[in-house]
């Protein structure tokens, strides 16, 4: 049997033998499908999937006096169903009535593609009418993005779309150039799934129509082929500089648009007085620049001269920004790209997060998608995401974010669904200490990754080929029917169907589902998108239609307009939404916050670790821990595409040949990557597609201690958040710093003990 369905990665069919899923591959009219769609099959039926309710050997026996010094070192207990969910509820229950429900944080992350088994969502829906929760804002992919770019542009849309067309810069624009780079694997990848991948082939017909790309990254495989890109290989965490160096170029030889500037702009003066260093005595030219990025100076003014001479687009990776002062880096952008003057012009001024993910750049219609209502939450205390280990170690402490004082609330109950905090969050070895202070640690997931192992009680969740669902995105054109292709695995349950169930034991089911099963709630949340799609002029086929083709593609408006083209035209008829009205290169709020760490205009300030800083005396490697080729995130790392990919049984680590020949290292050989934060192995593959002084070691592979009774033991999978820097990127934005992190390497000749985390833990009877 095959049964047609999708992913994050694409529409995919599903073979089926005897209720086991034998093969995924791509499905549809699709010119670049994914390899990682070949890895699902492997996955779903892997020894480590979790195959009933578990429950932490202490906890059972002692609920939450257990304490939590023993997560990740006990073994489970498999339980019946009803007593999970009463466990669960009884625990849910206790701690409201205790401390309330600010005690309760729930987490969710990229989860699965669907509108209806969306993890966050159905989590979302079930903790608002229990009565509330510690929520997150921001998020690890784009986290400083999300607070910088609308105070300074009033609106969030050049980081997450509409972006202007590949279409419209192929035929308008003369230069690309991409601060970060534009990796091809992140185009394998689409947040709620993808209808067709066509980056590749938007980029090749921006080329041959006449658009000239520059991609300034460390490393050469963030340029697509195929489009003869100009690398410039950049020192980590220095475009900031740079952008500065670009900028002071085009003041000091009157290549900037004045008129754009007074008629678009607030505060363009404070900045220029900051890049001639008016008031510092450092002018930020393109000498200035070459000391700090290691790009010759007359590189940097020749590029200033090409960005201004024709219509340019800027684009900033959202890598770029998961840095120390990332914030920077965006705002420096908007204000280069307002001094040439091409924003709002078609083809032409700033984007951010083109090559990020499949649907960026891709025309498409904004439609309503099926969603399941969320609901209000009653409890406003929030945190920003990459914050949550100082909430657990430092509850009651007064924190700044945001322009606002905020206190960190104390969390007895941690619920996670649809996210995997040992992947994404930074240095490791401060989330385990963290993780011991919670009454109470609740975990959904399919697999026995590093998360579901350090949790109190453990509910088996199916993946997206055990349900049905719709498949829809906002960076996509087409909504995808998500067919079920075999029974759940195991014991595995929805996560829309665990929460009704825990909401049947604690008083609101009703609420909870209104009645609807999974197929109910997919019709109903369909016909919503259809009666509203309708009211905007689009018109869909009923959801029987729907279902029994497959797939809608919705047809992408013609000639769109440029982003901002309206407000470019007439500011004062359409302002943006700042406090002027007005693209603020200089912002007064930001100012009157009065933050050290974030100054009132876009400024190179030094990151913490860096390679000139004195620390690379000790750590001479900058760490890049990217997007992996072989997965999503962690997603699948079982899977025989993420294992095929690995070197001696760990991650791939890579480098440059100087930088591995100084230490005595071949391709294949064992390494130990380290600094003062952690030490892991990794396998490693020598290559000049980094520049020197800079190593890379993608994100992903499930954190595996050597002694896990031990916070501090090297991880011997390859896990870069061992080594990665806790820190968030600004008293403003909060986020995630990953890509500030120096690091040495060195050949491992001793015996390293084999990678055991795909393997199922250790059952213990009652």
């Amino acid at each position: 049997m095959k049964v047609a369905t999708g992913m994050h990665w694409g529409r995919l069919e599903a073979v089926v033998e005897n209720g086991r899923i034998v093969e995924t591959r791509p499905f549809g009219a699709d010119a670049e499908p994914t390899p990682i769609a070949g890895t699902v099959a492997s996955a779903v039926h892997h020894e480590c999937r979790i195959a009933r309710p578990a429950v932490r050997k202490s906890f059972l026996e002692k609920g939450h006096a257990a304490g939590g010094k023993g997560r990740g070192v006990e073994p489970y207990v498999e339980v019946p169903w009803d007593e999970a969910l009463d466990l669960v509820s009884g625990e849910l229950r206790r701690v409201r009535e205790t401390y309330g429900n600010e005690a309760i944080f729930a987490s969710s992350g990229w989860g699965s593609a669907g509108s209806l088994h969306d993890p966050q969502t159905a989590m979302g829906r079930f903790f608002s009418q229990f009565g509330g929760f510690v929520s997150q804002v921001t998020n690890y992919s784009f986290g400083a993005a999300i607070v910088i770019v609308p105070r300074i542009v009033g609106a969030l849309t050049p980081v997450v779309g509409p972006h202007e067309t590949w279409e419209a810069i192929g035929r308008h624009a003369k230069l690309f150039v991409s601060f970060g780079g534009l990796a091809s694997k992140n185009g394998q990848v689409n947040y709620g799934g993808t209808g067709r991948h066509e980056t590749r082939h938007a980029l090749r017909r921006a080329h041959d129509a006449g658009t000239a790309f520059v991609c300034i990254t460390p490393n050469r495989d963030d340029v697509p082929a195929g489009i003869d890109a100009e690398w410039i290989p950049i020192r980590p965490n220095t475009d900031t500089a740079l952008v500065l160096g670009l900028a002071h170029t085009l003041l000091a030889e009157g290549l900037h648009d004045t008129e754009f500037l007074a008629r678009c702009c607030t505060g363009f003066e404070p900045f220029a007085r900051y890049l001639r260093g008016d008031d510092d005595g450092v002018a930020k030219d393109a000498d200035w620049a070459a000391a700090i990025t290691e790009i010759d100076a007359d590189r940097i003014r020749s590029l200033a001269r090409r960005m201004a001479g024709c219509r340019t687009m800027l684009n900033g990776s959202w890598s770029v920004q998961r840095g120390d002062h990332g914030e920077q880096v965006y705002w420096s952008i908007v204000s280069l790209a307002s001094m040439l003057g091409h924003v709002g012009k078609p083809g032409g001024g700033f984007g951010f997060g083109y090559g990020a993910i499949a649907g960026h750049g891709i025309a498409r219609r904004p439609v309503p998608l099926p969603k399941l209502a969320t609901g209000e939450n009653p409890v406003k205390t929030y945190i920003p995401v990459a914050r949550f280990v100082d909430m657990l170690l430092a509850p009651g402490t007064q924190y700044r974010f945001n322009g606002n004082d905020l206190v960190y609330p104390d969390a007895k109950l941690m619920y996670w669904c649809g996210g995997n905090p040992f992947h994404k969050q930074q240095d490791l070895n401060r989330v385990l200490r963290a993780w011991q202070v919670p009454e109470t640690v609740i975990v959904h997931e399919p697999w026995w990754n590093a998360t579901a192992r350090r949790a109190d009680i453990v509910l088996p969740a199916t993946t997206p080929l055990e349900r049905n669902d719709i498949g829809a995105s906002p960076y996509d054109r087409y909504f995808i029917a998500q067919k079920q292709a075999i029974p759940p695995v195991g014991e595995a349950r929805n996560d829309f169907d665990i929460f009704a169930a825990l909401a049947g034991r604690l008083g609101f089911r009703e609420t909870y589902t209104e009645g609807r099963d999974e197929m109910g709630w997919l019709r109903h949340m369909y016909d919503v998108a259809r009666q509203r799609a309708s009211e905007q002029g689009v018109e869909m086929p009923s959801f029987d239609g729907f279902w029994a083709a497959g797939e809608i593609e919705f047809a992408p408006p013609e000639n769109p307009p440029a982003p901002f083209a309206a407000f470019v035209a007439d500011p004062v008829a359409n302002p943006v939404r700042t406090p002027s009205g007005k693209f603020e290169l200089f912002s007064e709020t930001i100012a009157g916050f009065g933050y050290d760490d974030c100054p009132g205009h876009a400024a190179w300030i030094e990151p913490a670790e860096w390679l000139g800083a004195p620390a690379a005396r000790d750590y001479p490697l900058h760490l890049i821990s990217n997007q992996p080729r072989t997965r999503l995130h962690s997603q699948m790392d079982c899977g025989a595409v993420s294992v095929g990919g690995k070197v001696a049984g760990r991650e791939a680590v890579r480098l440059n040949p100087a930088d591995a020949a100084a230490r005595g290292i071949s391709d294949g050989d064992v390494v130990r990557i380290f600094n003062g934060r952690g030490a892991c192995y990794g396998g490693a593959i020598v290559s000049d597609a980094l520049r020197p002084g800079v190593i890379e070691l993608s994100t992903g592979a499930w954190f595996d201690p050597e002694d896990a009774a031990r916070i501090g033991s090297p991880d011997r999978h390859g896990n870069p958040n061992v080594l990665t820097r806790d820190k968030g990127s600004s008293s403003l934005t909060q986020t995630c710093t990953a890509h500030t992190a120096l690091v040495e390497v060195e050949r491992w000749d001793e015996p390293v003990a084999p990678v055991t985390v795909h393997e199922a833990p250790a059952m213990a009877a009652r």
